[in-house]
């Protein structure tokens, strides 16, 4: 049997050894069509590689993906956190849990899994093609045809693992073939904020906020990042990836509501304010703040509400009162266009699922052709979770049963 994996990104290693190990007698061949083969691993986590997140609980782990959840739910019963983890560690690269729950090599380099898919990719004599890109696929009655330049290569097995698509027109040659495609669209992108004040805290991390698109239904929490030109964290990331269509359509041009203490009961935050009075009624504004707000955000959202940092605690009236609770609770902010997340690409969109049998990652159109990793209309928040979508879908393909 012949093997072809188009596409030597993270998916398509995985897919490749895994083919090898179940069919040993197999030709295996990985197509690359840049001279570098991981290149998204080498940059993932700011170059230490999230490999995958530290969720053991299926149902919950599916959550993570704002496309795919239902399938990968089922498809994670075959292969998932706990299996990656095992997988590396028995290779030879220690993992680490974090607080966050995001799994690191020890090592804290990305080459680490770089060296270690290299090995397995020599130990078991697969064959990488660098600078060797597909142009077109044709079924035929004896395999499948890959066109590369000048080259037509006929194999038995095809598994395309070419990654997200920024447009549409990278996915022509696999839409040929009749393949429903998802029109591609940034996922997991940070707010710019142009002409927002909030950019003078850059640096600011907090802990737990709640954040809405005004508008809409759309909500996500956890850490928020003010950076120089917006914000970020994994709070507007999720946001990002589970807005991903909706915020494309407002052509990045929306109000995002910032919730800073978590508590949508704007009650219960006055009455926090409230026992302040009462228990510090002589300190000044700026020397006492609410929810351990870091010190900068909560001078900030003081001079937001136009209030002054040397008024007493006492003296606020139920007006000053009122703004306070509205900053704490409801603070709007005019985002204007898109940043993408560090150096890491990725689409919502690409190959529908409905032209994909998830069971064995097969083309419904094409037997003998299967699919993993991005290149379908699956994509995760960030914390290791589009990694993982790659393993067990690769894992999965990788059986050519059918």
């Amino acid at each position: 049997m012949r093997v072809a994996i188009v596409g030597g990104g993270a998916a398509g290693f995985f897919a490749a050894i895994h083919a090898k190990e179940n069919y040993p007698s197999a030709e295996v061949h990985i197509f690359e069509k840049s001279k570098k083969v991981l290149s998204k691993v080498k940059i993932s986590g700011g170059g230490r590689c999230n490999v995958t997140n530290g969720c053991t609980d299926i149902k919950k782990l599916a959550e993570a993906y704002p496309r795919g959840s239902r399938k990968l739910r089922k498809a994670f019963g075959s292969f998932h956190t706990k299996h990656t983890m095992e997988w590396f560690e028995t290779r030879g690269v220690p993992l680490v849990i974090q607080e966050d729950n995001c799994v690191f090599p020890v090592s804290q380099n990305s080459q680490s899994i770089i060296d270690c898919f290299m090995n397995e990719v020599r130990r078991l004599n697969i064959a990488v093609h660098l600078g060797k890109g597909i142009r077109s696929i044709k079924s035929t009655d004896e395999g499948i045809e890959l066109e590369s330049g000048d080259d037509t290569i006929r194999f038995d097995k095809v598994i395309v693992t070419t990654g997200g698509s920024p447009k549409r027109s990278g996915l022509e040659w696999l839409e040929v073939l009749g393949h429903k495609i998802k029109e591609p669209v940034p996922s997991l992108f940070t707010f710019n904020m142009p002409h927002e004040k909030v950019r003078e805290l850059m640096g600011i991390v907090v802990e737990n906020p709640l954040v809405s698109i005004q508008g809409t239904k759309l909500k996500s929490d956890g850490p928020l990042l003010i950076t120089h030109w917006g914000m970020s964290g994994p709070a507007i990331l999720k946001l990002s990836a589970f807005g991903a269509r909706i915020l494309q359509e407002k052509n990045y041009e929306f109000k995002t509501q910032v919730n800073w203490v978590h508590l949508p009961n704007s009650e219960l935050v006055m009455n926090e304010l409230l026992s302040i009075v009462e228990a510090h009624p002589h300190k000044m504004l700026s020397n006492f703040r609410p929810y351990l707000l870091p010190e900068r955000l909560w001078h900030y959202l003081v001079e937001r509400a136009g209030l002054s940092l040397h008024s007493v605690w006492s003296q606020l009236g139920k007006k000053s009162m009122n703004k306070l609770v509205n900053v704490l609770t409801n603070d709007l902010y005019q985002v204007t266009g898109k940043t993408t997340f560090k150096e890491e690409f990725v689409t919502c969109g690409g190959v529908s699922l409905e032209s994909i049998d998830f069971k064995t990652m097969q083309s419904t159109v094409v037997p003998g052709l299967y699919f993993a990793g991005e290149v379908m209309d699956v994509d995760g928040i960030t914390g290791g979770y589009n990694f993982q979508a790659a393993w067990t879908t690769a894992y999965i393909a990788a059986k050519l049963l059918s």
